[in-house]
């Protein structure tokens, strides 16, 4: 073989014939195969709809036992705003998985992708850019699915054995929800669809802390509707950023303690601006850190608005997988966290 290793990063959702495709041609060049699945740790979003067992699963239902012998998964983060840790992270993956020199690893990925971002990051591997069907690929097959257009249709799309797996995801409840919100969204962006571009919104977000806690609240509403997140929402023409903050926070936890010293406990401020971080479209977000003063008691709360309720969460309890959009890298950004 020419290398011991080949490495393969992607999100696989789903896992489709272009994957398929790069990685039986990996394991023409390489003795095994790191298939790097990314997107891991994160709750099910129209962005992320499988997780990283069940798209492992989808993987290794598509290759003979022997193949499989030969291919090794690895769940990877998404490390928003901190490209450096996301690197490092990959890196560590790479380097535990089989102790080898660099000229035995190299990166396999589609060929725009194999001669550009990766190869830029990862100067110490070769790569090889392998070409596949571009007209493949996970948004259509998302899309597809999602807008209740039927499975059969994707028949050249994804292995069969994928496509056997994918009714029963569709039918189950985590399917529906997912349907659910992806027509809520359809609906939502309606709004917009006859402007000259499409809008950018402005949010706030507030990260409360007190004695070791996070204050949060839990979502009563699509998108996200469930899941835990940082109080906070859209800005009214008439006033400034941390003003809105202080206003949505009061609105939707209802913290007994005044206004001014939620303002004279701000320890600072940061700008969000992934281009993918909502699904409502082009979002950013103004997060704003609250530190107040320990006490033995924490401030009296309360949900109202559109949140089930509210709640201070510990901040060793605070898993990625259970929180909305971008706010768990929110939280660890404020914070100067390891997003661990």
């Amino acid at each position: 073989m020419e290398y011991d290793l080949g490495v393969f990063i992607g999100r696989f959702q789903p896992f489709h014939q272009g994957h398929h495709a790069i990685i039986t041609q990996g394991l023409d060049v390489a003795e095994k195969m790191l298939i790097l699945i990314g997107s891991s740790f994160e709750p099910r979003s129209l962005r992320n709809p499988w997780s990283y067992m069940e798209r492992e699963a989808m993987i290794r239902s598509c290759f003979t036992p022997d193949q499989n012998k030969r291919i090794l998964c690895k769940p990877i983060r998404d490390i928003r705003y901190n490209d450096t840790l996301w690197l490092s992270q990959i890196q560590k993956a790479v380097y535990e998985t089989v102790p080898l020199p660099d000229d035995r690893i190299t990166l396999i990925g589609r060929e725009n992708q194999g001669k550009g971002y990766y190869t830029a990051m990862f100067p110490q591997w070769s790569s090889i850019a392998i070409e596949h069907d571009e007209n493949t690929s996970g948004t259509f097959i998302r899309d597809h699915l999602l807008g209740r257009q039927p499975v059969d249709g994707l028949r050249d799309a994804v292995p069969k054995n994928v496509l056997d797996v994918l009714p029963a995801f569709m039918n189950s409840a985590e399917g529906k929800n997912l349907v659910q919100e992806y027509d809520f969204i359809r609906l939502y962006k309606k709004g917009w669809e006859n402007a000259p571009f499409e809008p950018t919104h402005v949010t706030v977000d507030s990260v409360v802390i007190q004695s070791g806690h996070v204050l949060l609240v839990e979502r009563g509403a699509l998108p996200g509707k469930g899941l835990f997140a940082l109080p906070g929402g859209f800005i009214q023409p008439d006033e400034t950023l941390l003003d809105a903050a202080i206003r949505k926070l009061r609105e939707e936890t209802k913290i007994k303690v005044p206004a001014p010293v939620l303002k004279g406990s701000l320890k600072g401020s940061a700008v969000f601006d992934a281009p993918f971080r909502s699904v409502r479209g082009r979002t950013i977000t103004h997060a704003f850190h609250i530190e107040l003063r320990d006490e033995n008691e924490l401030p009296k709360i309360k949900g109202g608005g559109e949140t089930n309720r509210c709640f201070w969460m510990p901040l060793g309890e605070l898993r990625s997988e259970d929180l909305f959009e971008d706010h768990y890298f929110i939280i660890q950004k404020l914070l100067g966290g390891t997003y661990f």
